[in-house]
């Protein structure tokens, strides 16, 4: 194209052109961070597998990316670790080496998510002081951004519940931080889809939209009661397949008071839950793929629907053989992470029903 052919373009068309280049960018920015994401859940997921997580004992969000060097500061830093009840009641003897394999694997974790605000908020930086970012996501982004900076915070709440009086770190407090995660994972996808260029098809029926929705919503919740389960290593129990304790439906479900209490507390029922959970997400991706074949078998909304079913299939297998083999923490790390595969093309099928977001589009001279 010559630059006479630029010249006589239509202002729209260059606007256009212009606006499609800038979400490109953004969405390889985005791409980036998910993917970054996804690496901090699964050192995450190994860091608690580990029981690596409350080896560091402060926080030091900015002095806190260099590790210990010399063999005196390791001492201190294991000194520290000697104070709290997990090492008094659980590590009692543990060597300083010993304790440099559970320390690397949180300071990994941390190091990973300090490296992730600066992933995030420099280029985000750039984009809006060159004008690649459009009114409408300027909000949206920072949000994510404060959402991150608060994430920091709750991941320093869940482990202040594990230094004193306990072992281990809250379930509460465990299942909040992993959650929070997960939110931003889903915001980045969302907006990114947004920005992808869409088909346009129409649903295949007026409740294909709802029922995508609903299944997105399914798989965060899910993801919430298998934090629950892991944070009262839940898993580590009743590792029988299709049967718990011997029945479809075991005893003893409720047997704290208040009975409510159980389905946060109680290992058995939160286990139970989790199965449920996993049986009642796993119908309703089945039922969506096939009214979706059903309507319109030809349409891109259509497959997406089988490759999700496909994906929910895999992760309930994984689930099984994780909670078979009680949980060896490999498997348990690629539990965690089809569990967001399945909650990030959960959150990508859904957006595909609203469709590409509007460009805003500013023409010298009009307006």
């Amino acid at each position: 194209m010559t630059s006479a052919q630029i010249i006589d373009e239509p202002p729209f068309v260059r606007a256009t052109d212009r606006v499609d280049r800038n979400r490109a960018h953004v969405r390889l920015w985005l791409g980036f961070v998910l993917l970054f994401l996804f690496a901090l859940v699964l050192v995450g997921g190994a860091t608690r597998l580990t029981e690596s997580g409350l080896s560091i004992t402060e926080w030091k969000p900015i002095h806190g990316v260099i590790p210990p060097i010399s063999a005196q500061e390791w001492e201190e830093e294991f000194a520290l670790y000697q104070k709290i009840p997990q090492y008094q009641q659980i590590n009692q003897g543990m060597t300083v080496d010993e304790f440099k394999t559970i320390f690397w694997w949180e300071w990994a974790h941390r190091l990973l998510a300090r490296t992730i605000g600066l992933i995030f908020a420099l280029p985000l930086l750039f984009f809006w002081v060159t004008g690649r970012i459009e009114r409408h996501l300027k909000l949206p982004l920072v949000g994510i951004l404060a959402l991150g900076g608060f994430q920091g915070f709750i991941g320093w709440w869940m482990v202040s519940s594990g230094l004193v009086a306990r072992t281990d770190v809250s379930q509460y407090r465990l299942a909040t931080h992993l959650v929070i995660a997960c939110l931003i994972f889903a915001s980045c996808m969302w907006i990114m889809r947004g920005l992808s260029q869409h088909a346009g098809e129409a649903a295949p029926t007026a409740r294909s939209k709802t029922m995508a929705a609903i299944i997105a919503v399914m798989a965060l919740v899910q993801i919430y009661l298998g934090a629950l389960v892991a944070g009262l290593d839940a898993g580590l129990s009743y590792n029988t397949w299709p049967l718990m304790d011997g029945a479809m439906i075991p005893g003893d479900l409720f047997v704290q008071q208040p009975f409510w209490l159980n389905v946060f507390e109680n290992p058995k029922t939160v286990q139970f839950i989790h199965r449920c959970g996993a049986y009642f997400l796993f119908a309703l991706v089945l039922m969506h793929m096939i009214a979706s074949l059903r309507a319109a078998p030809q349409t891109t909304h259509a497959r997406r629907s089988v490759l999700l079913f496909a994906l929910v299939t895999i992760q309930a297998m994984i689930g099984i053989v994780t909670l078979l083999l009680q949980v060896p923490v490999g498997w348990g790390v690629l539990h965690q992470g089809g569990a967001l595969v399945v909650l990030g093309f959960a959150i990508a099928h859904w957006r595909g029903f609203v469709g590409e977001y509007p460009h805003e589009i500013a023409i010298p001279g009009r307006g």
